[in-house]
Formats: C-alpha cells, structure tokens, sequence
C-alpha cells in the first residue's frame, strides 16, 4: 500500500525526496525509539515532532535542529498534505483515535504497540486502511530483538528439532512504582504490564510458533501503591502444540533467562536483554557505530541437551546483532516500492485477541478458549 499522488515530495512521484515523517509524541517511546530510527533510515525524514511539553519541544529541537515542533496534533494534522507519514507515539488511550484522523487525512500510519484497547478496534482501523489504500503498521520493535533473530534462525535450521515448549520472560526489579499513565490503574489509560510488556512476548510467541487455541493467565499488583498489575504470568497452547510460558513482571528480584526454549533434540538458553534500548538511551545512534546491535561473546546464549548452561553444559550460540532499523527500513520501502510493510495491523490484533482473553482468564480463574 502506497501514497500514489504523482507530484508530491517524499512519494514514489519524485524519486530520491525523503518521506516526510509527523512524530506524535516525544516521551519515552518517541524520544528513545521513533525519532532516532527514523532519522536513521533512508527515504525518511523526521518532519514534526508533536508534543505540548515545553521541555521536549527543547529536546526534540536540541537533537533535531531541523525538526519542526507542533503542541498539538491538530497543529500537524491543519499540514496533513505536506506529510508522507504519520507515526504515534502518544499514550495508549490516543492510539485509536489519532490513527483514525490520520487515516481519513489520507496518510500512512506507524503505531507505537498496542495499537488500541482491543483486537475488535484494531479490525476496524485495518479495515480503515485498507478501504483508503494505506499503510497501517505496528511498531512491534522486540521482532529485531538480537536474541530472537537467533532463535528464529536456530528454528529455521532444526537445531532443537520439534519444539515443546517455549519460556520467555521479560523481567525488571522495579520495586516502587514509578507513576505515569503506564502504571495507572483507569481502564482508559491501558496502562499494566499486560498490555506493555505482554504486547512484545505475545507477538513473539505467535511470530514463532502460530496460532493459540487456549489462554491461562495470572495478573497480580504486587507493589503497595501500584493501581494495576505488576506482575503477570501468561500461558498459550498453540495450535501446533507447543505451549509458551510468557512471564511480564515489574516485581523479579533475581532475573531468569530471556528464552528458554525446549525441543526434541535440544534446548536454547538465553540471559539479558537486547543491547539496543539502552543503546539509545544512551544517546547512541544506528548508522553512526559499525557494531550496532551486537553484545559480547560472555552473553550468548548456549544450545544444547542434558545439562545445565550455567555448568557449562552444550555450546555457546553467536548471537546475531539486533536490527531495529530494519523496522523503519520496511516501511519506507513498502511505501517507496510497494513492498509488504513488517506489522500489520491484523497480526496486532490477534495478539490483542490473545491479550484480552488472558485478562479475563486472570480476572474469571478460567482457561480461555480462542
């Protein structure tokens, strides 16, 4: 799907003009993610940046000096047709309705995950975009995670043989909220780890093993002061069989491994994260460092059988470097080319699918049937 209107810089009518990129939003997902892997890729240009903060309209000018700066999406959308793209990074309660004015203003669309409330309004913006033409994508980043590029090359070789189950966790030892709306307790916020951090292992999950026929969650609020969940327990049954073991929590005083994946001839064992978000928090830029994305040979994970990698069991597997550029990339080459774009808005919806039935198995005690 592509912007076709011949004539109009940053479209296919004028060949070598970057795309014209409005960023909504400049806390942490568009300060620390959006604008810098845009800046990154080639065929992008980041345009405007909006936000009503008078300390990030300095920020973004600081580290854009070319950037324009709008308090408001209704200041971007009054130049919807000097913009080739539209990326949101605002709260979640935004996501649906930011999405949809941009849609009906003929612009392609990024959204920050997850990309609405429920699986049923995520349909309704695909279909949206595919009524008009457009490009609807999900930044579903953790796809070019190091660790799980590996994975899916390990899967792609038969290295573990036929998989059984799956573990992943995704881990922090925050122990006092830090406040916000992510950590609000107002449905309309949705805010909780569930849909934070469970949006990235879902899709992981579903990306590697298909379909899910069954949900069991667990979802407490561990912390005193906390309004919404904390730390959440996700278990799937796919409909190839293999069950995936998906842990969320704010509340993990000693961490486990990232995967820990287990098949019929071996296991892959994975500590740490991806080296990449702290990466950009840092300040550091993909395009700028040859080794973008790569960790040191004392994180790999280890493949094997029979015993233990922490006792040296089986033999350490290379990790391949993270890749978020290769997201941005995507995009400009699926509205440069009209080439598939890399998440699509009916895969966020059936990880919300998943999402919103591990609510309520956690809420109803009940194992949900999708």
């Amino acid at each position: 799907m592509t912007r076709t209107t011949p004539g109009t810089p940053g479209t296919p009518g004028n060949p070598g003009t970057p795309l014209r990129v409005g960023l909504i939003g400049y806390g942490l997902a568009g300060s620390v993610f959006h604008a810098p892997l845009i800046a990154a890729t080639e065929g992008l240009a980041l345009d405007t940046v909006v936000t009503s903060n008078p300390e990030r309209q300095e920020q973004a000018r600081a580290e854009f000096p070319d950037v324009r700066v709008a308090a408001t999406p209704d200041e971007l959308f009054d130049r919807a047709a000097d913009l080739d793209l539209i990326v949101i990074a605002s709260p979640n309660k935004t996501h649906v309705a930011l999405a949809t004015t941009a849609l009906k203003a003929g612009l392609p669309v990024v959204v920050d995950k997850p990309v609405a409330g429920t699986a049923a309004e995520a349909r309704e913006l695909a279909a949206l975009a595919e009524e008009r033409g457009l490009l609807l994508s999900v930044f579903q980043n953790r796809r070019w995670d190091n660790d799980f590029l590996t994975l899916r090359k390990l899967l792609a070789e038969g290295a573990l043989g036929d998989v059984w189950r799956f573990e992943s966790r995704f881990e922090r030892w925050r122990p006092q909220p830090k406040g916000g709306w992510r950590e609000s307790g107002d449905p309309a916020e949705i805010g909780g780890l569930l849909y934070d951090l469970g949006s990235h292992v879902v899709d992981q999950a579903l990306v590697l093993f298909g379909p899910v026929t069954s949900v069991y969650a667990e979802s407490v609020i561990r912390r005193a002061g906390a309004s919404v969940d904390d730390d959440t327990f996700i278990a799937l049954t796919h409909a190839n069989g293999v069950r995936s073991h998906l842990h969320v929590s704010s509340t993990t005083a000693q961490l486990g491994p990232r995967f820990r994946v287990l098949g019929s001839e071996a296991g892959y064992v994975k500590y740490g994260l991806d080296p990449q978000e702290a990466a950009l928090r840092e300040g550091r830029r993909p395009g700028t460092e040859k080794d973008w994305g790569l960790e040191p040979e004392s994180l790999w994970g280890r493949v094997g059988s029979g015993e233990s990698p922490l006792t040296g069991g089986g033999r350490a597997e290379p990790t391949l470097p993270g890749d978020y550029p290769a997201y941005y990339a995507a995009v400009a080459k699926a509205l440069l080319d009209g080439g598939p774009h890399p998440v699509t808005a009916l895969e966020a919806a059936a990880a919300l699918d998943v999402l919103e039935a591990a609510r309520r198995s956690a809420h109803d005690g009940v194992v949900v049937k999708l």
